[in-house]
């Protein structure tokens, strides 16, 4: 579930091990590319933490950060 606090949208994802997580993150990796719009991430063995903003609006939550949310979502 994203949750909102900071201005950013953010998610924490398990996996089962690294390679897991791994696969996870060039999937999304993929994905931003497509829809030009990069997260904040960070990655420690098989957790995968990611924050959307927008910083063309000034670094707040926009339609554009919901949209890549939702789209991570279908990922998984």
């Amino acid at each position: 579930m994203w949750e909102e606090k900071n201005n950013q949208l953010h998610r924490s994802f398990t996996f089962h091990d690294f390679r897991d997580a791994f696969a996870f993150m060039t999937k999304v990796a993929l994905l931003a590319e497509k829809m030009d719009h990069h997260p904040y991430w960070t990655n420690v063995y098989n957790k995968v933490d990611i924050y959307l903003n927008t910083h063309d609006a000034g670094d707040v939550i926009t339609d554009k950060d919901r949209k890549m949310a939702k789209a991570i979502d279908g990922l998984l």
